[in-house]
């Protein structure tokens, strides 16, 4: 058993998880890795389905682990920018892993992601 920061891990992939757990994180990670900055409102518009509170929270979670860093663009109107930090950017072989598979598999099932990616934007 692991112990850090009064959370217990089964082992060290349990304690990667705790990272990027839930459906949103991986992929606002990759969005950054392939897109470089993004406003808030880049995120709500390309992630379909993710509630604002739910994109809130995890956005706070991987800024406060480091992952991401967030810059006020102006204070009135209220603009915010997110980068990968360069701890960030070290998850890049687990995004590009989880693409390159999706893509393959995507392909097994009659489906060319990337002869039709333009379909899908």
């Amino acid at each position: 058993m692991i112990q850090l920061n009064d959370k217990k891990y089964t082992c060290p992939i349990d304690f990667s998880l705790s990272f990027i757990d839930g459906k949103w994180k991986i992929l606002i990670l990759s969005h950054l890795h392939y897109c470089s900055n993004r406003s808030y409102s880049d995120f709500c518009n390309n992630l379909p389905g993710v509630s604002e509170k739910m994109l809130s929270q995890q956005l706070k979670e991987l800024e406060r682990d480091k992952l991401i860093i967030k810059t006020i663009l102006s204070k009135k109107p209220y603009r915010v920018e997110y980068a990968l930090t360069e701890f960030g950017k070290t998850l890049t072989p687990l995004y590009q892993f989880l693409s390159d598979w999706g893509i393959q598999y995507l392909k097994q099932n009659g489906i060319d992601y990337i002869k039709d990616q333009h379909l899908y934007k």
